[in-house]
């Protein structure tokens, strides 16, 4: 006799993401229960592939369905130590269940396999978490919005100071172009790693890029002046939204408002592709990106993380503006660029 699905007993298991027929099945779950982009597979897959970090997740099941899903990525960092994270290299993940009891279940074996992966740290980019574990809801805030109709109704959107900036950029010499080839990847690389070291941050490795505009629906802009690439940025397409996830520019850039001309015209090529949002994605509370999207018309909508640490082992600090790290941050910033380019890849793996 069949047991009813309603008393089923439900079981969670670490899955193997190279087996096609497992990650289409989770795929299907993602996409049924409105998942965001980080808690794909596709996203982990792609994530390992430019970084090395394993791909893996806890899977709840009841009944021969899915239940719960707990994306992960094991990150080791010669620096940062070792750690889950859901989902590396991204902004959000987490567990994804309609069930509290499921969320609770699959944190706890979160805890079980951290403990025989000696990872001493697990963090959570969003979803429920057990009460033990530490959560903030102070530290990130994420940013979207509607798309406006039309292009005029969409420049009337921004706020006023912001729209003079635009309007400047709209005046200026500036070519906007579409890429994902060798040379657009080339453009926007080449401004990313220079605006990361100029904040003090290693870059990730190129080929994290490439993986992710190979395996997800993506697309470069990049605006250029005179010829030369001054603004690029990165996007991401998932569930009728497009993110600005990378991006970067050169000195130039804020001069020809070139970063605010890039953003105007990426909300009219997400609206053109059939977009009905722009997710700006997250910023730290209170930081000049924070005020910058906020300038935008961007509500700031905090954003809740959860992270796990082994008992007796110490808290993960890998944050950029903790106080631990400002020697070294104000040192990377010294660095030429083709050093930290070398350096830098190598390190920013390790990030997660």
């Amino acid at each position: 006799m069949n047991v009813p699905f309603a008393l089923a007993r439900e079981s969670v298991r670490t899955v193997d993401l190279r087996q096609p027929d497992e990650t289409a099945r989770i795929e299907r779950f993602v996409a049924e229960m409105a998942g965001n982009l980080f808690h794909r597979p596709a996203w982990l897959l792609a994530a390992e592939r430019g970084t090395g970090q394993r791909a893996l997740g806890l899977l709840a099941e009841k009944g021969g369905a899915i239940s719960g899903w707990l994306p992960l990525s094991e990150v080791h960092s010669p620096i940062f130590g070792r750690m889950l994270a859901s989902s590396g290299f991204a902004v959000g993940g987490g567990v994804l269940t309609e069930s509290p009891a499921t969320a609770e279940r699959l944190c706890r074996a979160a805890e079980e396999l951290a403990a025989r992966l000696s990872c001493p740290t697990i963090e959570l980019r969003g979803g429920p978490a057990p009460e033990n574990w530490h959560v903030r809801t102070d530290s990130h805030c994420g940013f979207a919005a509607p798309l406006a109709e039309d292009d005029e109704k969409q420049l009337l959107a921004i706020t006023k100071r912001q729209r003079a900036e635009v309007r400047k950029g709209l005046e200026q010499d500036l070519e906007i172009r579409k890429g994902t080839g060798p040379d657009g990847l080339a453009a926007f690389y080449a401004m990313y790693a220079e605006s990361v070291r100029n904040l003090g941050t290693p870059a990730f490795p190129r080929k994290l890029f490439e993986a992710m505009l190979d395996a997800l629906d993506s697309d470069i802009l990049t605006v250029f002046h005179k010829g030369r690439p001054v603004s690029s940025v990165l996007s991401f397409y998932h569930a009728g939204a497009v993110m600005p996830y990378w991006g970067g520019g050169t000195q130039a850039a804020r001069r020809l408002r070139a970063n605010d001309r890039l953003y105007y015209e990426l909300m009219l090529h997400a609206r053109r592709r059939g977009c009905m949002r722009f997710d700006f994605g997250r910023s730290k509370t209170g930081s000049g990106p924070w005020a910058f999207k906020k300038n935008w018309g961007f509500t700031p909508e905090p954003l809740s993380y959860a992270s796990w640490t082994a008992p007796g082992a110490d808290k993960r600090d890998a944050d950029p503006t903790s106080a631990r790290h400002a020697a070294r941050i104000a040192l990377w910033r010294r660095l030429p660029l083709a050093l930290t380019n070398r350096l830098g890849p190598p390190i920013a793996r390790g990030l997660g």
